[in-house]
């Protein structure tokens, strides 16, 4: 670990991504497509997608890609759920179906590598992500594993990984596709290209978001709590949006799926709590819409992250951090998290709180090497 983490390098994480996923976009795809044989791919009928943290809200992010673009049912799923409880009542009516897809850049979170070793002896077809190929999981998978290619990164709340991992996702969902004669090769090169433009949009976003995040952190640098609503493949864009808060700058906050958040947070008695509504075009943003206007009446502060073009949620909203092009929405999470990451590292400077508390007092024990919290021995 760092011994000092820093705002800065949060910062300079997030204006990375771009072009990190751009330069590994090739090896990436090429890695992907070799990594299943079209045997094992047409012989798939469900996908799981399962990780701990960040690497579970990228599983949640993806989900809707897997169900659009592969066709084939995907279920996110905790590593814990998977490793405990489901793996063992997990359907495997074919050999080596379904997938079972577990994520953890660092290979050691024990968890994910315990969820996929009871995936494999239930008989499915296992694939770890992830950036060790002589970690725990990919051990666990019996070395069948996607490497990523993550840069060296200063340890503070992770952003580069994440996008990576999410982006790798997008891509192993086309390939399936393709595989799978859902559409011709021609319409998956197309997929990927679309794809590669997205990485425009997110430099874009970045650059229209920076000076507006760092005003809105400032203004909000007292308040204690936050919550970050989202729908579809962005519920798991509201849950790491908040996750980077409470990493960067330790303030409480909420990331909740956008319906549920009429049924429990519109009860929460404190009026004003800053809440971010996470809404591209699509399916669930009507339903945002209508939300909207229910937190205004009952005193909240609405954030919208809403495309540049937005009028509706846009013009009741108290702030709007907007997202600068057109992004298919199975693929908008890797664009809708970049405004809540700024803000978190924004809200670090502006609350002197360092990332992960810098790893002292109490939490000193982890950054000494001596927890348990990740490493948990397999059983």
């Amino acid at each position: 670990m760092s011994e000092h983490l820093s705002y800065e390098d949060m910062l300079a994480e997030i204006a990375a991504q771009p072009e990190n996923l751009s330069r590994l976009f090739e090896s990436t795809d090429r890695m992907l497509r070799d990594v299943l044989t079209p045997k094992q791919i047409l012989a798939l009928h469900r996908v799981f997608l399962t990780g701990c943290g960040d690497s579970h809200h990228a599983s949640l992010c993806a989900e809707m890609a897997f169900e659009a673009l592969a066709g084939l049912p995907c279920e996110p799923m905790t590593a814990m759920q998977m490793a405990r409880y489901a793996a063992d009542h997990i359907p495997t009516p074919f050999p080596d179906d379904p997938l079972v897809v577990g994520i953890s850049v660092s290979g050691s979170v024990a968890r994910t590598a315990e969820a996929v070793a009871q995936a494999r002896r239930r008989g499915a077809l296992v694939l770890g992500l992830t950036g060790n190929p002589e970690g725990a999981l990919a051990k666990a998978a019996h070395g069948h594993i996607a490497r990523m290619h993550i840069p060296a990164q200063a340890q503070v709340p992770g952003t580069i990984s994440y996008a990576a991992n999410l982006n790798a996702l997008l891509l192993l969902a086309i390939r399936l596709g393709e595989i799978r004669n859902v559409y011709p090769q021609t319409v998956a090169n197309d997929l990927r290209a679309e794809l590669r433009g997205v990485y425009d949009v997110m430099a874009a976003t970045i650059d229209a978001n920076q000076k507006l995040a760092a005003q809105l952190a400032d203004e909000y640098a007292a308040v204690p709590e936050f919550v970050f609503t989202g729908h579809g493949p962005n519920y798991g864009s509201a849950l790491f949006s908040a996750a980077k808060i409470i990493e960067a700058s330790g303030a409480s906050a909420w990331g909740q799926d956008t319906e549920e958040w009429a049924h429990l947070q519109y009860f929460c008695k404190h009026s004003p709590t800053p809440t971010f509504v996470i809404a591209p075009p699509g399916s669930g943003y009507s339903r945002s819409l209508e939300l909207v206007k229910v937190m205004k009446r009952i005193g909240r502060r609405v954030i919208a992250v809403v495309d540049s073009g937005d009028t509706e949620i846009a013009r009741l909203a108290d702030a709007v951090l907007p997202v600068v092009g057109e992004v298919r929405e199975a693929f908008s999470p890797l664009v809708y998290t970049l405004a809540g990451e700024l803000f978190a590292a924004y809200h670090s400077r502006a609350t002197g709180e360092p990332p992960f508390r810098d790893f002292a007092g109490i939490y000193a024990l982890e950054n000494a090497g001596g927890n348990i919290i990740y490493t948990e021995a397999v059983e």
